[in-house]
């Protein structure tokens, strides 16, 4: 090897440890970036001209390529309901344009957020993907944009499971005459009340009247304001519903009926019926009459009513379990799944094209995504209002820009005494 050549190999190490310097400045740059993996640079030894007795001589180095190390990352407390972070292996697929290039993106930044048309997209408005879902929350069908927002749907209440102890204070007389519709509170010993919904979602008051019939006997009663009901007079009661009730010598509840059930609200679907259950009765149910109605002394209490109907309610957050499934909740109480998000995992990770604004591209060398749920193939679990923060080391980083400096210094060390060489040639000839 020439002494010119010594020049050249030591610029060769100038060119690849500034290269290499520049790769640890970017991940010390990033060590707050959300999302970021850490490189590191491998180097490549150069072939000169080949010697007389058959052997290449070194010619310097070159960097050869960065790899990437998507090792796991600390967590980061956000609070944000639409903030995630992956526990393990995978990447969230956002699909949109990128640096004027549209096309399927992956990324570990999971901060996310609604745009105007109610779409879960990243901070640079790429479209999350995830999987729609049944009503039981399984996730159906493709891929595709993940929406969040709307109305929980109204519900017509179709059963009211109701518990009650029907018992007359001990100075109190029963009423002892037929009941009456149109003097309800006259004709019945107990009265209590409940609401209900309409198929539109509009809230009614129902007044349940209690009369006792004979030992261990009752007759219900349902009744509405007519007010509330087609055809009905405001201000007249209106029976929806009605039944009896009877029990054992112990007070356990022994049978029930339910006569008739049916209420046409003002602009609702007609004929709404419901199911009036005062618990599992004896005879009627097959039960034990443990945890229904009863018939004991302590006088008249509500003990429970339940019913399935709701008004309709709008969104007010969101939560997200292990798996990935969004479910909404909404101001009438309910929650709802929405969809689940997809994890998208490869068979080379390594080898993802890096994109910018902690972007991936699959590339051939990577394998395509394959897409799933989360915990499913060797992808992570998902932990809602967390970020995953960069896996850059900044201790192991400066050792290394350390390393490399050392390195680059060398070299330019190569180039200086290779320049006082060729001097002293040229100081031969005087």
């Amino acid at each position: 090897m020439s002494i010119w050549s010594s020049l050249y190999t030591g610029r060769s190490g100038l060119t690849a440890y500034g290269d290499a310097i520049n790769v640890v400045g970017d991940n010390i740059a990033n060590v707050s970036t959300v999302g970021f993996k850490s490189g590191s640079a491998n180097f490549n030894d150069i072939l000169g001209q080949r010697t007389g007795g058959g052997q290449n001589l070194g010619a310097g180095v070159k960097m050869g390529s960065v790899s990437q190390a998507f090792g796991q990352g600390s967590f980061l407390q956000s609070g944000g309901s639409l903030d995630y972070a992956i526990q393990g292996g995978g990447f969230f697929e956002v699909v949109g344009e990128n640096d004027g290039i549209e096309g399927s993106y992956y990324t570990r930044n999971g901060r996310f957020s609604l745009n105007n048309e109610g779409l879960m997209v990243n901070q640079d408005g790429l479209r999350v993907q995830g999987y729609q879902v049944d009503a039981n929350g399984d996730a159906t069908g493709g891929v595709g944009n993940i929406e969040i927002g709307g109305q929980s749907p109204p519900v017509a209440t179709t059963i009211a499971d109701m518990n009650f102890n029907l018992d007359l204070d001990p100075d109190q007389v029963p009423v002892g005459v037929a009941f009456d519709p149109l003097d309800p509170e006259a004709t019945s010993d107990l009265q209590t009340d409940m609401t209900v919904y309409d198929s539109l979602g509009n809230p009614h008051d129902v007044d349940l009247y209690f009369t006792q019939s004979g030992a261990g006997a009752w007759e219900w009663h349902a009744m509405v304001d007519g007010a509330e009901l087609n055809g009905g007079t405001p201000g007249t009661p209106t029976e929806i519903a009605d039944g009896t009730l009877t029990f054992d010598t112990n007070g356990l509840l022994d049978t029930e009926t339910l006569n008739a059930s049916s209420a046409d609200f003002l602009g609702a679907t007609p004929g709404q019926a419901i199911q009036f259950d005062f618990g599992e009765a004896i005879t009627t149910d097959g039960g034990d009459g443990t945890g229904a109605t009863t018939q004991v002394a302590g006088g008249f209490s509500t003990n429970s009513i339940d019913q399935d109907g709701r008004e309709p309610g709008d969104l007010i957050d969101v939560i997200t379990a292990e798996n990935g499934t969004v479910s909404g909740l909404y101001s009438n109480g309910e929650t709802e799944p929405l969809a689940v998000l997809a994890l998208a995992s490869f068979r080379a990770p390594e080898n993802l094209r890096r994109e910018g604004d902690q972007l991936w591209s699959a590339s051939r060398d990577s394998g395509q995504a394959l897409l799933g749920e989360a915990g499913t193939s060797g992808r992570g679990s998902i932990a809602s209002g967390a970020l995953e923060g960069s896996n850059v080391d900044l201790g192991d980083e400066l050792v290394t820009l350390i390393a490399y400096q050392r390195a680059f210094q060398a070299n330019a060390r190569t180039i200086s005494t290779a320049d006082e060489m060729l001097t002293e040639v040229n100081n031969l000839k005087r």
